[in-house]
């Protein structure tokens, strides 16, 4: 085993006491104050230089005693508006607000590989980011940090996430596609109000709406292929006022994920062309818009093989479970557009502790066994690849 995991667990109680701190006091995208004031003060006693970035986001930085490459590790910090039903001592303090998908852990990992390589100053080639990110669920975060020069001059950049599909000391770590990227889909028909008793002097948008949302998985099955994974769900459809006024207005709200940058293409030029038809037939005008949420993440084939190797270092030969993509999507594809990036998945799943819930579930728990081995992979990584 690794002499960096010994290190991670000569410091186990202080990630774990951070940890339970943060998951007293969480809070919302963009709004993480606290939890920014608290991680400075620790940046502050171990002497690391940092700076904000966005509304509260930190880049901090570590130079070692020797030139060379730039590594970032990037933790997200934000929590979700969900009131805890999980029964830990220490539960948040905030009714309807909650660390529900372990995003508390992930700090708390980052900051103990931030106090381990501040203790390897001068044996380190080169430099090493830390990134303490806000507003990973709103898909926010990470362009702020871009925008404020975080990822100026890094050559490759580590994330990771706990999971519940594995046991605690078990990872995943896999080249190519792991998550789905998200696009938000605005679809409006306007058509012309009238009295349901005459529908032929109006033009109504209810019926070719529906007929639109039926079309779009007949569009998914004839236009893109099996083998490409893409999921088009509707979220919402808002029309008419009165059962006996004709609809002059339908919207929809769609969420999208997919991998492939090209099966994107098709399916948003497949929208596009399905409304305007539709609109067409029905004598109607239609307007699409699409937003972009966050891209679909690939791990650098190089990088991944590199990061699978430190995984094994930390967590012994073996460990590393093949899982398959995930269709749920993450803001860290935006540090792989200027720089390579590997994205881990660590497992903290113990039926004993109950840590079985997948993220976002009212009831979400970690084993906090689990953290000592993310602290001991980012510091094993960001060695390595200074290193190689």
């Amino acid at each position: 085993m690794s002499n960096i995991l010994d290190k991670a667990r000569a410091i186990e109680d202080y990630i774990i006491s951070f940890r339970r701190n943060l998951h007293q006091e969480p809070e919302l995208s963009g709004q993480e104050f606290k939890t920014q004031e608290k991680i400075m003060k620790e940046l502050d006693k171990l002497g690391i230089p940092y700076k904000k970035a966005g509304n509260t986001s930190l880049i901090a930085t570590l130079k070692g005693g020797k030139s060379g490459k730039t590594v970032a590790l990037r933790a997200d910090i934000d929590a979700l508006p969900v009131n805890e039903e999980a029964d830990v001592e220490f539960k948040s303090k905030t009714p309807g607000l909650m660390h529900a998908c372990g995003h508390d852990a992930h700090a708390a990992m980052l900051l103990g590989a931030v106090k381990i390589l501040a203790e390897m100053k001068d044996e380190i080639p080169g430099e090493i980011r830390f990134f303490f990110q806000e507003g990973e669920e709103t898909f926010t975060g990470a362009k702020k940090i871009i925008e404020a020069g975080g990822m100026d001059g890094v050559d490759a950049c580590l994330g990771m996430h706990g999971m519940s599909e594995m046991e605690t000391g078990y990872f995943n770590i896999e080249p190519g596609y792991r998550m789905a990227g998200c696009d938000t889909i605005y679809v409006k028909f306007e058509g012309v109000s009238g009295h349901s008793s005459v529908p032929h002097l109006a033009k109504d948008t209810v019926h070719p709406a529906c007929v639109f949302v039926t079309n779009l998985q007949a569009m998914v099955t004839k236009n893109i292929n099996a083998q490409d994974p893409i999921v088009i769900s509707v979220g919402k459809f808002l029309g008419g006022t009165k059962a006996n006024i004709i609809s002059k207005y339908t919207e929809l709200e769609i969420s999208m994920r997919y991998f492939s940058p090209e099966v994107r293409k098709i399916a948003h030029e497949g929208i596009r062309r399905h409304a305007q038809a539709i609109a067409d037939a029905f004598e109607l005008k239609a307007e699409v818009i699409i937003e972009e949420s966050a891209l679909s993440m690939y791990n650098d084939d190089e990088l991944a093989k590199l990061a699978e190797q430190s995984a094994a270092k930390i967590f012994g030969e073996g460990k590393n479970v093949s899982l398959p993509r995930y269709m749920g999507s993450e803001d860290m594809p935006y540090y792989f557009q200027h720089a390579q990036g590997v994205y881990a998945f660590l497992g903290y799943k113990n039926e004993e502790k109950e840590a079985i819930y997948f993220p976002h579930h009212e009831r979400f728990k970690i084993d906090e066994d689990y953290l000592k081995y993310g602290t001991a992979l980012h510091v094993q990584f960001a060695l390595d690849f200074l290193n190689s």
